[in-house]
């Protein structure tokens, strides 16, 4: 079913391809970097470079005009704060991994400019739900496989040794698979949830006007707008239970992956969709929580009981630890931070006198707010404030917008409102694959605001 599924949706969006040679080249290139997100970070930013060199080649010959999404303020000022604090650094060559990395948000740009269709970015979302389920499936046999041997060589410590080395899928750590399961379950949800019922969060829209997709989009884009007042949704019955069977595994994989922030964050983007869905169905979500708690399986309530009861939580006292070195960073450091790439240099300097830093990871501090004004600078973390909350608040004047392609605003802003409820407790924003799924995903929407008043289903 999949390999037919995939090869339909192939056949068809040869036919919509860009005819600039170039531009095709970008589009394909594009699209394999977004079917391997999920599968390798060494092929997808092969991918992505190469999408980019094509990309950038059509810009040269064809000059079209170029849409790209309403932060382009914020995005520019975190960027070039990001490269004022290098210079400060105690160690600026350190920094230069984190300047690299800026070339990440080209995605922004790629994503909206070289998805052609309807039908493409549909194909793009859902072989990355099914990518996502398989991925699920692997770190189910991991988890076993390891359970299997831990419960053997180790009987008596199994939860220990079982939450500090976890499930990883195809990506290396399980912060990182974590992280982009998480991104997925939400827009996954919201095509289950909202692609096809029919309610205030998704009813049909007015016909939206270029100037209230909510978007730098170029003229022409929005061309079509007047007239179209409700496009075509149907979803077949095998359709919806793929979806299903990809929500399980993927919703095994993350429980299953022991990462309370991801857990965390799954919950805030479900309490969104489940209220845009039907609100009264929320008083359920505690209840699930609370028979999980009761009635779950051993591993699974001592992992969430850690939350309520932290006392003898090591990682916890970890984080602690790692958030007052920061705000100690902060005091000392406020406008330009300690420089990026520079924490794990100068980490010890800033813990309190006479005391030793725990054992663990201290090449971030497990935080995106505290990170970045530790690290660049309280004004670097008001511009990604900024740019996180402009992204936020364009996509949801998006959902209000669009018709049949409302459901994948509303994915995006349970997937968005994820990340920055685990970013209180993670460092997801510096996490290269999370950034890039993240990236794909918040952007979206624009392209289905571009998209869905030229009719292009």
């Amino acid at each position: 079913m999949a390999v037919s599924f995939i090869s339909r949706n192939v056949s068809a969006a040869r036919a919509e391809l860009p005819r600039d040679p170039w531009a095709c080249w970008a589009s394909v290139l594009f699209s394999v970097f977004v079917l391997t997100l999920l599968v390798s970070i060494a092929a997808n930013q092969l991918f992505l470079a190469l999408a980019s060199v094509c990309y950038f080649v059509y810009l040269l010959r064809g000059k079209p005009s170029i849409a790209f999404p309403p932060i382009k303020l914020p995005l520019a000022l975190f960027c070039i704060w990001t490269v004022v604090s290098v210079f400060w650094a105690t160690t600026p060559a350190a920094g230069g991994f984190e300047i690299r990395k800026l070339t990440l948000f080209l995605i922004f740009l790629l994503t909206i400019n070289l998805t052609v269709s309807a039908r493409h970015l549909v194909f793009l979302l859902r072989v990355l739900f099914l990518e996502s389920a398989v991925a699920g499936v692997v770190a189910v046999v991991q988890f076993i496989e390891q359970y299997r041997r831990v419960r053997i060589e180790h009987p008596q410590r199994i939860y220990q040794l079982m939450t500090v080395q976890r499930i990883h899928g195809f990506v290396g750590h399980w912060m990182n698979f974590g992280g982009q399961q998480m991104l997925v379950f939400g827009v996954l949800l919201a095509l289950l949830l909202l692609a096809s019922a029919r309610g205030p969060g998704v009813a049909a829209a007015p016909a939206p006007s270029p100037s209230a997709l909510g978007a730098d989009l170029p003229e022409g884009h929005a061309a079509g707008a007047a007239g179209v007042r409700r496009l075509p949704r149907s979803r077949g019955t095998g359709a919806i239970a793929f979806g299903w069977v990809a929500m399980l595994f993927l919703a095994v994989s993350i429980l299953l992956n022991f990462t309370r922030g991801v857990w965390l964050g799954c919950f805030a983007g479900a309490v969104y969709l489940v209220g845009r869905w039907r609100a009264r169905w929320l008083l359920i979500l505690p209840v699930l929580v609370a028979l999980t708690l009761i009635a779950g399986p051993n591993l699974l309530r001592r992992r969430e009981e850690s939350v309520l009861f932290h006392a003898h939580d090591r990682s916890i006292a970890e984080r602690l630890e790692m958030w007052g070195v920061g705000l100690r960073m902060i005091e000392q450091h406020p406008f330009v931070g300690v420089g990026p790439g520079n924490i794990p240099g100068v980490y010890d300097l800033y813990l309190p006198a006479g005391r030793l830093p725990l054992i663990g990871y201290h090449d971030h501090l497990h935080n995106d707010y505290i990170q970045f004004a530790a690290e660049r600078g309280i004004p670097c973390l008001a511009v990604w404030l900024w740019l996180m909350g402009a992204l936020g608040y364009s996509v949801l004047r998006l959902s209000r917008r669009l018709a049949s392609l409302r459901w994948i605003a509303h994915g995006a802003f349970a997937a968005w409102l994820a990340l920055l409820v685990e970013g209180c407790f993670e460092f997801n924003f510096g996490s290269t694959p999370v950034l890039m799924v993240f990236l794909f995903v918040i952007t979206t929407p624009f392209v289905a605001g571009r998209i869905e008043p030229r009719g292009q289903l």
